[in-house]
């Protein structure tokens, strides 16, 4: 059995780590609501634009557009949305390994551009082609870096570099609830829109102006950027939950640990006295 030295140490080492997981546990927890906010906000947003799109769409008729030509894949690639920082669960694992899976099953063979060190490290190590690596998005998440970062695909898709762009990222369902999902990006899937109504006035909600076909070759490529940072903030708002889970269970079990390193402390003192009375009795008896 060890010391009740030993014993003393590994408790209050537990109570330590207690203490950083409760704090970390509560910083997740006020950065979540911030995120939440801003995830609601932003998919109200995207909505909309998919909304605008689709009657643009609908007024254009059949016109044409690069980002929405669809082609044979010969190349494809798939941006992944991870993390920096880990201590967050599965969040990163399960993304990671449902990419991989679709590396090794899929042809053609995707490239990987990668937003997050958590990706870029696993990645690393295993037989997938790292074409490019978003870094620092983090320093500063928002609009303007996703924005930044859809230019880049839309520039390698309507350049012929890649056939087909796929989006990779935690979905943020609800606090209990992160889904890894993989959705098209391009060519874009264009929106369904009923139609009718006079030119530039679809469905009496917008009118254009000017027509709906200049419109177009401005949306689809916003609509691009749009997405990128719906993934970004909707990964950022799940990172945080799912920390905050990881890290509420980690309290919650070094607090069973305590209790059970407390009763192994009680039972070896307990040992400990009765094994000194025990000596006290027997030499009182030889005295006497």
């Amino acid at each position: 059995m060890p010391s009740l030295k030993h014993i003393r140490r590994r408790i209050s080492s537990v109570k330590s780590t207690q203490k950083i997981t409760r704090a970390m546990k509560m910083v997740a927890a006020a950065k979540l609501r911030k995120a939440q906010e801003t995830v609601e906000r932003f998919r109200s947003y995207a909505d909309a634009t998919a909304s605008m799109l689709a009657e643009i769409a609908s007024d254009a008729g059949g016109e044409e557009h690069p980002l929405l030509e669809r082609r044979p894949v010969k190349s494809a690639l798939i941006l992944v949305i991870s993390s920096d920082r880990g201590l967050c669960g599965g969040f990163n694992t399960n993304l990671n390994r449902m990419v991989f899976e679709r590396v090794k099953e899929e042809a053609p063979k995707p490239a990987l551009a990668i937003v997050g060190k958590k990706a870029t490290a696993y990645f690393g190590r295993r037989d997938a082609t790292i074409s490019e690596i978003f870094a620092d998005v983090y320093s500063a998440p928002g609009y303007a870096i996703a924005a930044k970062i859809a230019r880049r695909l839309i520039a390698r898709y309507t350049s012929g570099e890649v056939d087909r762009i796929d989006l990779a990222y935690n979905e943020m369902l609800s606090v209990a609830s992160q889904k890894p999902t993989v959705r098209p990006l391009l060519p874009i899937e264009m929106p369904s829109g009923d139609g009718g109504g006079d030119k530039g006035a679809v469905n009496g909600t917008y009118l254009f102006e000017p027509a709906g076909e200049q419109l177009l070759a401005k949306i689809l490529p916003m609509s691009v950027e749009v997405a990128v940072c719906r993934a970004l903030l909707e990964s950022i708002a799940a990172e945080h939950a799912s920390r905050m889970a990881a890290m509420d269970a980690a309290t919650s079990n070094a607090q069973d640990m305590i209790e059970h390193l407390t009763l192994v402390y009680n039972r070896a003192r307990q040992s400990a006295i009765t094994s000194e009375l025990m000596d006290i009795v027997g030499g009182a008896e030889a005295l006497e």
